[in-house]
């Protein structure tokens, strides 16, 4: 089993991420990316450093014996004017600067490349973890129904749509309208756009209408940027008056499993699966 480097960005992703592999035996150390990662994270072994430090965490790295990394958690898009490169950083990051203005996808292929350029394998949070990914058909109580057929078909094809011109990985359709598209913002911001809107267009806690749906940009590399979904993306979709998420099983990760199923449970929302490309 190779030991595990985990790049660590915020949210609860890397953290939950460190537990399993704690728990699963497997041997790993964090590079906490200062700004971004939890304090909780600092308890494992490893080192925190800034977005330019590549030279340090290469040498972290491998000092630790790690073969391959895992990138998990968010990280805004950098400043790259604000960052303080090291030595290393100062050979990388114009290459990424460049591969900036062609989208996002290309930044973190570039990333990417460079962690491979050092000998490292790369895996994705959904083969660190493989139980993280939406599975095929409902995940909890409820399930669409037919009602909810066209708006996840529409949503569906929105995201994807978008993902083609590298724009975003999610969308809002109810009753076949589209309410908003995710951009640089992130999906809970699109979701408090749509809490904004007129109730005549939306649904309501009373009655829920239209869907998010979510799926990776179709030239995306899966293994450092697949979508997810949390129990703060189900929160805002109830509060925006949403009746469900729909994905692509194997392409949304879902970060506290557990605590997704109880909240779409508690909330009556349905977060399914479709077979990726296909419509439901």
């Amino acid at each position: 089993m190779r030991k595990l480097g985990l790049i660590a960005g915020g949210g609860s992703l890397p953290v939950e991420l460190a537990a399993h592999c704690e728990a699963a035996g497997r041997p790993f150390a964090v590079m906490r990316l200062r700004g971004f990662a939890e304090p909780a994270l600092a308890a494992y072994p490893g080192v925190e450093a800034g977005l330019g430090e590549f030279g340090k965490v290469f040498k972290a790295l491998r000092a630790e014996g790690c073969e391959a990394v895992c990138f998990a958690g968010v990280v805004d898009r950098p400043d790259f004017a604000a960052i303080k490169p090291d030595l290393r950083g100062l050979t990388v990051i114009p290459g990424l600067i460049s591969a900036a203005r062609k989208g996002d996808d290309a930044l973190l292929r570039r990333l990417l490349a460079e962690f491979e350029k050092e000998g490292f394998a790369v895996e994705g949070a959904h083969e660190v973890r493989g139980e993280m990914t939406l599975p095929l058909g409902p995940l909890g109580r409820h399930a669409p129904t037919d009602a909810h057929r066209a708006d996840m078909e529409r949503a569906l094809t929105v995201a994807r749509a978008i993902g083609e011109l590298d724009v975003g990985q999610g969308t809002v359709v109810c009753d076949g309208l589209v309410l908003a598209v995710e951009a640089q913002e992130g999906t809970d911001a699109m979701l408090r756009r749509v809490a904004d809107l007129p109730e005549a267009i939306r649904g309501r806690a009373e009655r829920p209408r239209g869907v998010l749906a979510k799926a990776p940009k179709p030239i995306q590399e899966t293994k450092v940027d697949l979508p997810a979904i949390g129990v703060a993306t189900l929160q805002r979709a109830a509060r925006a008056g949403l009746a469900g998420v729909v994905g692509e099983a194997g392409r949304l990760l879902i970060i506290d499993r557990d605590q997704v199923i109880a909240c779409a449970d508690d909330l009556g929302l349905f977060v399914y699966g479709v077979e990726p490309r296909a419509i439901p």
